[in-house]
């Protein structure tokens, strides 16, 4: 449940993201929260894929461990991408 939660904040910071820095306002602090929520969605998963380890729950580390694992790492890239994109948009426009 806890993925969950911090992955609606990575998203919810990424639009922020991109709208910050459409009006002009300083967009890095968003950005922060972005990158930061990304990592602590993938530190719950992780961590609920631990506690399946310990209960010795293999049913469920089976069927959810390797879709799970294609999935973090899609929007985990994505999610880097998007929160990068303002800085190199403001970068190529300074040129």
């Amino acid at each position: 449940m806890l993925f969950m939660i911090f992955g609606i904040i990575a998203i919810v910071a990424t639009f922020i993201n991109f709208y910050m820095y459409k009006v002009g306002k300083d967009y890095k602090l968003a950005m922060a929260i972005g990158l930061s929520s990304t990592a602590l969605t993938l530190c719950s998963e992780y961590r609920l894929v631990s506690r399946w380890v310990k209960v010795e729950d293999w049913s469920a580390v089976g069927d959810v461990v390797p879709g799970m694992e294609r999935a973090l790492w899609f929007l985990t890239i994505v999610s880097i991408i998007l929160n990068l994109a303002p800085i190199l948009l403001e970068k190529r426009g300074k040129k």
